[in-house]
């Protein structure tokens, strides 16, 4: 088994969802498990292609310029290729801030669209992942010896910049990537050396059978999420309810809560309380999924002490209490399982009429040993040769992507034909919808930014210069209908 080392890494992106967003900085340090760097840090720009354009929210938090990109950046072929031979090392645990829900998944669409597997990156050749997050929050919840924790507004936080400062970390300019992740490097040291065994075992967690093991004994245990409240910490103590049975997860109860609330409503009435929308009144059902792959930051009650259970404001026989209600009302749990299966149908129909663009579709299914052969294959034919592929592509997706890719990567090598292809594909792309569409949502905001914000020298600049962009690249509007 290869040695393990820790990479630490942060991303700065066009926009705040992967589902439209492109990486535009990756930076990175490799450590031991000690936290000593192994090598020199990775600091590196991604050339934005014709079909992206910035969300200004995005470049005034980061600050770059999409011109930058295309001065001193990678493409991203480029930039995924470095990555597979020099970053994904077998052995390797990337660790993050808040990274399985942020950074891991542009990680996964940039592999997608790229031609590798979006996931093995992180799970093959003995690599794992591990987001420092929600281990942070248990800490400041359970063990906030040897740590010095903010306040934002009278409200606890563990936001890296303002731990960083508290904690005499350098962080020379949060938002950016290198920056971040040197902070990061730090703040992770610092719990380690403070609470060695919290964080070891929590570290341990990044194996997905381990948390199943403690999520599904039957017995309660501490859980620590951002969906819990400040008030308390982040954390509580839950109990699974059942194994979802279409997902590695497992659907718990936030034992914080008197269940006799809920153990007699109906299906619908619990669909309704599971699904209130943010900012609704209509009191939340206390339950959520637990998703065992995504490192969750749980312990065993055990680890609970009178001033921390006090900290987090639980009383231990209360929790008893209803951890027997739940049990005594099997018929509870099966209208639970109603809902979710309504839920999840609900869900389903809504993805399905959907306008489901082929860069989002990697979780549809996974790559096929046929499907990851063409995948080599394209990754092993020069740029001058990628359209005589496309004829014998099987995979629709694979043969959709591939004159993307190429449109992305390698424009001046574009046939006429292709040329034209992908100009309808950017006139739809920014255009389509009319008034909703792509560039009139970024024309409004930046006329909002523009009329209400209170904007420093450096933000006039970089809005202009992404003005300058968008009408650099944008295609003349076309009728779409025609």
């Amino acid at each position: 088994m290869s040695k393990i080392t820790y990479y630490f890494y942060d991303l700065e992106t066009t926009s705040g969802s992967p589902f439209t967003g492109h990486i535009m900085q990756f930076a990175g340090q490799r450590t031991d498990e000690d936290m000593k760097p192994i090598g020199e840090p990775d600091n590196m720009l991604i050339k934005l292609s014709d079909d992206i354009l910035p969300e200004p929210e995005a470049v005034l938090v980061h600050g770059i310029a999409p011109q930058q990109t295309l001065d001193e950046g990678l493409s991203e072929a480029e930039f995924v290729d470095y990555f597979h031979t020099s970053v994904a090392l077998a052995g390797t645990v990337f660790i993050g801030f808040n990274s399985i829900r942020f950074d891991d998944e542009f990680m996964r669409r940039i592999n997608y669209r790229n031609f590798y597997d979006p996931y093995q990156w992180h799970w093959k050749d003995n690599r794992s992942r591990w987001d420092l997050l929600d281990p942070i929050r248990m800490m400041r919840a359970l063990r906030p010896e040897g740590m010095k924790w903010p306040m934002l507004k009278d409200k606890p936080t563990v936001k890296l910049e303002l731990m960083a400062k508290e904690n005499g970390i350098i962080h020379e300019n949060a938002h950016d990537a290198l920056s971040d992740v040197i902070a990061l490097i730090g703040l992770t040291e610092k719990f380690k050396h403070a609470q060695p065994k919290l964080f070891e075992y929590l570290v341990s967690l990044r194996d997905k059978k381990k948390v199943a093991e403690l999520a599904l004994s039957g017995q309660p245990f501490v859980y620590t999420s951002g969906k819990y409240s400040a008030e308390y910490e982040k954390t509580s103590v839950v109990t699974s309810l059942f194994k979802h049975p279409r997902r590695d997860a497992s659907l718990v109860y936030d034992l914080r809560y008197d269940p006799s609330e809920w153990i007699d409503k109906s299906v619908n009435e619990l669909v309704k309380h599971w699904t209130v929308a943010y900012g609704d009144d209509l009191k939340r059902l206390p339950v959520k999924t637990m998703q065992f792959n995504k490192c969750p930051a749980i312990a065993p009650l055990g680890v609970l002490q009178t001033d921390s259970s006090k900290r987090i404001g639980l009383n231990l026989e209360l929790i008893s209490k209803h951890q027997a209600l739940l049990q005594s009302h099997s018929d509870f749990i099966e209208r639970l399982k109603e809902a979710l299966d309504t839920i999840d149908k609900k869900l389903q129909t809504q993805f399905d009429l959907e306008d489901k663009e082929v860069e989002n579709q990697l979780y549809d299914s996974f790559w096929t040993p046929a499907d990851q052969a063409e995948l080599l294959t394209i990754r092993g034919t020069k740029p001058d040769d990628l359209s005589e592929l496309v004829p014998g592509i099987k995979n629709k997706k694979i043969r959709t992507l591939l004159p993307r890719y190429k449109a992305r990567n390698f424009p001046k090598l574009l046939t006429q034909e292709e040329r034209e292809d992908w100009e309808a594909y950017r006139q739809k792309l920014f255009y389509g919808r009319g008034l909703n569409s792509r560039y009139a949502s970024f024309s409004k905001r930046m006329q909002e930014i523009a009329s209400t914000r209170k904007l420093s020298s450096n933000d006039k600049y970089l809005l202009t210069e992404l003005q300058l962009y968008a009408e650099s690249i944008l295609p003349e509007p076309a009728d779409l209908d025609a």
